[in-house]
């Protein structure tokens, strides 16, 4: 297994224990710092592993982070 791939785990890990946690912005300053530290991440696996895997570990981090992807879909399409 790649550093990436083990990378990618730890930042799921990492944000099933930060969802755990009480918020009182319902979990968006998480979310921010949680794409901050995952695009790199994401980059890195797809570098390391191609596109395949990398696009497996968008899917995980969309499925991790739904809501600000949500709410970027209703935004593109209020945008048209």
């Amino acid at each position: 297994m790649s550093l990436s791939l083990i990378l990618a785990c730890l930042w799921a890990v990492a944000a099933n224990l930060l969802a755990m946690i009480p918020s009182r912005d319902n979990h968006w300053r998480r979310a921010y710092l949680l794409i901050a530290a995952g695009v790199p991440i994401l980059g890195f696996v797809t570098y390391q592993n191609g596109p395949w895997w990398g696009l497996a570990v968008l899917a995980a981090g969309m499925s991790i982070l739904r809501w600000p992807v949500i709410y970027l879909g209703r935004w593109l399409v209020q945008k048209r």
